[in-house]
């Protein structure tokens, strides 16, 4: 198929999408310019958010995707709690060391074969591969960003980067949209954590002096 076939097809897509898609997309993207603002709305609106994305992409059959917003629901809860607690303290960001990448690869390998294996024994879901994998590698980032691993934004691009044409592929060129625009904002978050490591670098140079 063309690009213009394809471009062709996604803006046909774009016209025929539900109010509620629209609507779960506008609170996505209100949580990330939220998140970016540190701001403790971002919660509230990352709840509806996933509440809707739960109900999408389990009736489009990406039951994975489905499963892992439930995670993000309960984060979103915890995160904003913790906020209203006060307890919202930065620990410094540091880069993953090898024992960090052997849990990260582990959790990749272990939630990628154990989705496989629920989905294509449990449900009737028609893209089980991608689909485990867009989740797999992104636990594998929560995980990292949890822990204020640099490289968590890099298993979240990667899940991002495979997330896209899925999303595309089942008929979601909004979350396909809300995809490519999490892509974008890892890249600067990376940027913005690298340019933060540098800084924490040089403060405890200059602490030893």
């Amino acid at each position: 198929m063309s690009i213009q076939h394809w471009i062709s097809l996604f803006w046909e897509q774009l016209k025929a999408v539900p109010l509620l898609e629209w609507i779960g997309v506008s609170f996505g993207v209100a949580e990330v310019l939220l998140a970016k603002a540190n701001k403790v709305w971002l919660y509230p609106c990352g709840i509806i958010a996933v509440l809707i994305s739960i109900y999408i992409f389990f009736h489009a059959g990406l039951y994975a995707e489905s499963a892992l917003h439930v995670y993000y629901f309960v984060m979103s809860v915890y995160g904003w709690w913790r906020w209203q607690k006060g307890n919202n303290a930065l620990t410094h960001i540091t880069r993953a060391n090898r024992s960090d990448w052997l849990v990260t690869t582990g959790i990749v390998v272990v939630a990628f074969f154990v989705l496989y294996f629920v989905l294509i024994q449990f449900t009737d879901s028609t893209v089980p591969i991608f689909d485990s994998w867009v989740s797999a590698t992104a636990w594998a980032g929560m995980w990292l960003l949890a822990k204020r691993k640099i490289e968590n934004w890099i298993l979240l691009n990667i899940s991002n980067a495979f997330a896209i044409p899925l999303l595309i592929y089942k008929e979601l060129p909004l979350y396909a949209l809300l995809t490519l625009f999490l892509f974008i904002v890892a890249i600067l978050g990376y940027r913005d954590w690298s340019r933060i490591l540098k800084k924490q670098k040089q403060v405890h140079e200059f602490s030893f002096e």
